[in-house]
């Protein structure tokens, strides 16, 4: 018996991907990139939703399978309420947050309302897995130097658990027996230190921590409130500044890290100087999680696309591998990470939580 059938559901900024497993096989994955179109007459995060339904509605339709074929919809979890990881029923609550605007608006948001759209009248159930803001802090971890602006979890964490779990697969343990430092090296970053399997501290760079191909990471305050009042830039300028035209970007004009490691290869020393300067920032920030764990750390995964350039993690390895072992992880591995979430919930391996409260069912 291969295995359940389950629909991966997974918006990003610029396209959706979407596969339908049996069990570990993948039956079909597909990666519509949106048209500038479709795009164009989108002002709002929800104005994309219909067309969205549309490209994950055409893989079924393609296959000639429904719905009802499913045994579960894997949803991306978007930024929601603070929640503890897991997999989580998507419910009332949590469609209702979705389509809120008090939350950061991102467009993997989305999933969870098409996944529940497309499961209306059936007995399929939809999952979302280790959302964004999977929030497993401890107290110490949210303490700022302002009492008004306490330090909040926001991570790739579907990514980063995932590659935990397969670093303590790999071992022979459990990962509720280890402590990871984890970071996650894609167009963002986000390092967290997981201490028996929960995520009790870290830094990503959308608002702290090493810069990324496109995102600044920690400035300074001083010269970032400086900034911010010069001029007539509005919030959303300043932010796509410092969220899309920071890192490689500011400094090299590309977020191809390929590119840059190219470059440095070729003799360039000014990409050579950026893209070890990002590596620096990387080890740094691990180095620092450390802390978190008294030093005590069993190993050092490196995840994300990132973690395929040699050039960057050899410079990473060099300035951590007196912490721990550094072991690679490479890839996104959000499809799979939604899928076997969603298999751990049908196979009674993990409890199903209740959002937003976190409870299991």
């Amino acid at each position: 018996m291969a295995g359940p059938v389950i629909l991966v559901i997974n918006p990003g900024s610029t396209s959706t991907r979407t596969a339908l497993y049996a069990g570990e096989e993948l039956l079909a994955d597909q990666h519509i990139v949106c048209s500038a179109e479709d795009l164009a007459g989108c002002e709002q995060i929800a104005d994309q939703k219909a067309f969205r339904a549309r490209e994950v509605q055409a893989l079924l339709d393609t296959l000639g399978r429904s719905i009802g074929d499913c045994d579960a919809v894997a949803a991306r979890g978007g930024p929601l309420q603070p929640v503890p990881g897991g997999v989580y029923r998507i419910n009332d609550s949590m469609l209702a947050d979705a389509a809120s605007e008090a939350f950061t608006e991102h467009v993997s948001k989305l999933a969870c309302i098409i996944a529940a759209e497309l499961t209306a009248g059936t007995d399929v159930p939809g999952f979302i897995v280790d959302p964004v803001s999977t929030d497993e802090f401890d107290e110490l971890s949210r303490i700022s130097g302002l009492k008004e602006l306490p330090r909040k979890s926001l991570l790739h964490a579907l990514n980063i658990k995932r590659a935990a779990r397969r670093f303590a697969e790999q071992a022979g343990r459990g990962v509720d027996e280890l402590n990871l430092i984890v970071a996650h090296l894609g167009g963002g970053i986000s390092i967290a230190v997981s201490r028996g399997g929960r995520l009790i501290d870290a830094v990503d760079a959308n608002g702290e921590g090493p810069f990324s191909p496109e995102r600044s990471g920690g400035l300074r305050v001083d010269a970032l409130v400086k900034l911010v009042t010069q001029g007539d830039a509005d919030f959303a300028a300043i932010r796509k500044r410092l969220t899309r035209e920071g890192g490689l970007m500011s400094h090299l004009g590309t977020t191809d890290a390929r590119d840059v490691e190219r470059r440095a290869g070729d003799g360039d020393e000014r990409a050579k100087l950026i893209y070890e300067a990002m590596a620096y920032g990387i080890a740094k920030h691990i180095a620092a999680l450390a802390a978190a764990v008294a030093g005590q750390v069993d190993a050092v995964v490196l995840t994300g696309g990132l973690a395929r350039s040699t050039m960057l993690t050899d410079w990473i390895g060099q300035r951590v591998g007196f912490l721990a072992p550094v072991h690679l992880e490479p890839g996104e591995n959000e499809m799979d990470a939604l899928r076997e979430g969603a298999a751990r919930a049908l196979a009674g391996q993990e409890a199903i939580r209740i959002y937003p409260t976190g409870q299991c069912e």
